[in-house]
């Protein structure tokens, strides 16, 4: 059960997350490989601290779909700057993961309903 604390908690932690976020896709944008490198440890950890935090709601699907996000964002800003662009297709995986976790966030409730 998530308490109002929590709540209130995770808002400043999803704030700080799209900073982070913000960051390190700037980097990328302007080609500023070691910032964009070492921002992508703070941008998984707060993802994955997120997931965790909320792993008992609803919310946990959304959360980790951001997560497969971020990895896979930043998978691709890596092969990107340092030339492996010919493992692009592992980032599907990625991808496809957090595809099948929003699918659950919106799926979930209307499978509940019709029980």
């Amino acid at each position: 059960m998530i308490t109002a604390e929590i709540v209130a908690k995770l808002k400043k932690f999803e704030n700080l997350h799209i900073l982070l976020w913000l960051i390190k896709d700037s980097c990328w944008m302007l080609e500023i490989k070691w910032l964009g490198t070492i921002m992508i440890l703070p941008t998984l950890s707060v993802a994955v601290w997120i997931v965790y935090m909320t792993r008992r709601s609803h919310d946990l699907f959304i959360n980790l779909a951001v997560l497969f996000w971020i990895i896979a964002n930043s998978s691709w800003m890596l092969m990107e700057f340092f030339n492996y662009d010919s493992h692009k297709i592992w980032l599907g995986i990625p991808f496809f993961l957090g595809l099948a976790s929003v699918s659950l966030y919106y799926l979930k409730p209307e499978l509940k309903k019709n029980q």
